[in-house]
């Protein structure tokens, strides 16, 4: 327990009150992912399906959990992470959106989403660019079964600090620039943007969650 309490204290410190803390615990198992829920964490960020399912049996006694997915999801399993998240951050296409507001016509509660954008050009990353986006907006503001909060961003890895932060920014005025339109459903009240390396960069530039693994849990095996 004592080095995440320590490493959660630090990064704590480090977080301003509007910054919500994601718990990054893909490839941790369920038995450190109740230490840090004991330490104090209620947002945890996973990536695949069967992972995630595994470990929620495990920590079945523990409710208040909210689950974040922020792994690319397939077509084919979005009714299942319909069942297992809270939030999803990883929509990263006008199909994705709208398979998951049919699937989601039922629940009692709207599924809260990000939409996942590439500020700049990245082969290894899903995502709309900006003017697909822009393009897609309208359709996305039919999705009126899905709580779209704001915008999910990932830069490319090996930039400088200045680069990194400037995409952080770019991602923060182009929300700014999408709440100005009169949108039903559309809300860009989040920004989902930093993880270990970047998250302070982050925070400088808006970000309102940051996605938080290594620096808490220590390298994976």
């Amino acid at each position: 327990m004592q080095p995440i309490l320590q490493r959660l204290t630090a990064i704590r410190q480090s977080l301003p009150d509007t910054v919500k803390l994601i718990a990054v615990s893909k490839q941790v198992d369920a038995a450190t992912v109740r230490l840090a829920y004991e330490a104090g964490v209620r947002d945890f960020g996973e990536s695949r399906i069967q992972e995630t399912a595994d470990k929620q049996a495990q920590l079945a006694d523990l409710p208040d959990i909210t689950w974040h997915l922020i792994g690319h999801l397939q077509s084919n399993k979005v009714t299942k992470a319909l069942e297992m998240f809270q939030w999803i951050h990883s929509v990263d296409s006008l199909k994705l959106a709208q398979r998951l507001d049919q699937a989601a016509q039922g629940l009692a509660l709207p599924p809260k989403v990000c939409l996942q954008v590439k500020i700049l050009p990245d082969p290894n990353k899903f995502g709309w660019t900006v003017p697909e986006l822009w393009n897609d907006l309208p359709a996305l503001d039919q999705c009126q079964h899905l709580d779209i909060q704001g915008l999910m961003a990932i830069p490319p890895y090996d930039l400088a600090d200045a680069e990194t932060r400037k995409v952080f920014e770019q991602t923060r005025d182009l929300a700014a620039e999408i709440r100005q339109k009169p949108w039903m459903h559309l809300k860009m009240q989040h920004l989902s943007m930093g993880m270990s390396d970047d998250y302070p960069l982050a925070i400088q530039a808006g970000s309102t969650m940051v996605r938080v693994g290594r620096t808490l849990f220590g390298d994976r095996s």
